[in-house]
C-alpha cells in the first residue's frame, strides 16, 4: 500500500466533505474509485480494435475474458459484484468491472457480438407460469425468470441481440430445482429467437483436474436462421502431453501450506468415521502422475479435496493459490494480489481457462463461418439482380 499527497482546491474540497458525509464513505475510498474509474476508460478508449467484440458478465477473475481475448476479441463491457474479485480483475486487466449487474440498464451496455456469462444457479418460481399456461396465455423469459440472475443475461440479450452467447455454469444445472430450472433457461433461450447447444465438459485433459461444467452456446436465429449445427469438438486443442497433477507443483513452498496436527488429525478421523459407514467422504491426496478432484470455493476451510503428499513424517499440505491457478490452467503471469482465502475462493469459483479458449475458439469459428454465409448470399442474390436487370435491356 502506497501513500500520496494530494492538494485539492477550496471548492473541491468543499465538494468532496460533503459528498463523503453524505454518503458516509471515506475521502480516500472516493478519490480511489474515481481514478480506477478514469484509468478503466482509458484502458477502453486506447485498447486496440479486435476481431469481434464481447462482454464479459459475472465475470469473476477473468478466466473467460483471457479465453475470448486470446482469439482477437476486445471485451468492451465487464460486471462483476465481489470486491475483491474486482481488485484481482482490475490488477490484471487494467480494468474494474462495473459492480451489481442488476442495477445495470441494458441500453447503458455497450453493443457486442458475443455475451458471455458464468451466471449463478438459481431456483425458478414456476407457479405464475404454470397459471398462465392453464389460462391459455404465452409466457415469457420475464415472467419465468425474474427475480433471478439469469434474467439480467436474458434481458441483455434481448436489448442487444449478440450474434452469439456462451454460458457456463455446474454440472447439475439440468438437475437443479427437479429439472425446472434447465426447462426455464432452454425455454427462455428459444423464445429469445435463438438455437441453442450445450453439453457437460470436463477440464481434465486441459489441466489436471477433474472439473466438469455445463457450457451453453446460442446463436441469434433471426440473422443466422437454424440450418446449422455446433460441436463441443474440444479434444483437438488438449495437449499431446496429458497434464498430471506434478506439473503444476511449486518446487518449494512455504511451511505455512503444510496441515497443523490438529487439523490434519480431524480430517483423518472424518475420512475413517465415513468410510466405516460405507460412505466416499474424505480428503483426497491424488497421485503425482494422477489428477485432482474439483478445486471448490471451499478449498480455504481445509484443503481436504486436494492434500499433497509430502513425505513420510510430515503432514500434507495445501495447494500454494499459484498451483490453484495454474490448476485451472492460468498463466504464470496472472497476478495474484489478494490475501491466500479470498485467492482460494476466486479461483475455486473460476473456470478451466485454456477449455474455455477452445470453446471460444469454436464459437467464433462458427459466428465467422455464419457470417460469411451471409455474406456470400448477399453477393450471389446482388448478382441474380444484376442478370435480371441485364436480360430484361436484351429483352426490351
Amino acid at each position: 500500500m502506497k501513500q500520496l499527497s494530494l492538494k485539492l482546491d477550496d471548492h473541491l474540497y468543499e465538494k468532496l466533505q460533503t459528498y463523503t458525509r453524505d454518503n458516509g464513505v471515506s475521502a480516500s475510498s472516493v478519490l480511489t474509485d474515481s481514478l480506477v474509474a478514469h484509468l478503466s476508460r482509458q484502458k477502453r478508449s486506447n485498447a486496440p480494435q479486435g476481431n469481434f467484440t464481447f462482454i464479459d458478465l459475472f465475470a469473476g477473475i477473468g478466466g473467460m475474458r483471457i479465453a475470448y481475448s486470446r482469439q482477437g476479441g476486445q471485451c468492451v463491457f465487464s460486471s462483476e459484484w465481489d470486491k475483491y474479485a474486482q481488485k484481482t480483475y482490475f490488477d490484471n486487466f487494467d480494468e474494474m468491472p462495473q459492480g451489481d449487474i442488476t442495477q445495470v440498464k441494458s441500453e447503458d451496455i455497450p453493443d457486442h457480438d458475443i455475451l458471455v456469462a458464468g451466471f449463478p444457479c438459481q431456483p425458478f418460481s414456476i407457479a405464475g407460469v404454470s397459471k398462465k399456461n392453464s389460462m391459455g396465455r404465452a409466457t415469457g423469459f420475464q415472467d419465468k425468470t425474474q427475480g433471478t440472475l439469469f434474467f439480467d443475461v436474458c434481458r441483455i440479450i434481448e436489448a442487444k441481440r449478440p450474434k452469439a452467447f456462451m454460458l457456463e455454469n455446474v454440472k447439475n444445472l439440468k438437475s437443479h430445482d427437479k429439472g425446472n430450472t434447465w426447462k426455464v433457461i432452454r425455454e427462455s433461450l428459444d423464445q429469445l429467437d435463438y438455437e441453442v447447444f450445450a453439453a457437460v465438459i470436463d477440464g481434465q485433459g486441459f489441466v489436471p483436474q477433474h472439473r466438469e461444467r455445463i457450457f451453453i452456446v446460442g446463436f441469434d436465429r433471426q440473422r443466422y436462421g437454424n440450418f446449422f449445427d455446433f460441436s463441443f469438438d474440444v479434444d483437438e486443442d488438449k495437449p499431446e502431453k496429458v497434464p498430471v497433477l506434478r506439473d503444476i507443483l511449486q518446487p518449494v513452498v512455504d511451511a505455512k501450506y503444510t496441515l497443523t496436527d490438529k487439523l490434519w488429525a480431524y480430517l483423518q478421523n472424518y475420512a475413517a468415521k465415513h468410510k466405516a459407514k460405507g460412505n466416499g467422504f474424505g480428503y483426497g491426496m491424488p497421485d503425482f502422475d494422477g489428477v485432482t478432484r474439483t478445486l471448490s470455493a471451499r478449498y480455504y476451510k481445509d484443503g481436504s479435496e486436494i492434500l499433497i503428499n509430502q513425505g513420510e513424517g510430515k503432514n500434507p499440505r495445501r495447494l500454494t493459490p499459484r498451483e490453484c491457478a495454474r490448476l485451472q490452467g492460468y498463466p504464470e503471469d496472472f497476478k495474484i494480489t489478494v490475501s491466500d482465502t479470498r485467492a482460494y475462493k476466486q479461483f475455486g469459483n473460476s473456470v478451466v481457462v485454456p477449455l474455455v479458449t477452445s470453446i471460444a475458439k469454436l464459437v467464433v469459428e462458427k459466428m465467422n463461418e455464419l457470417d460469411a454465409a451471409i455474406e456470400g448470399d448477399k453477393k450471389a442474390n446482388i448478382e441474380i439482380v444484376k442478370e435480371s436487370k441485364k436480360s430484361m435491356k436484351l429483352g426490351a
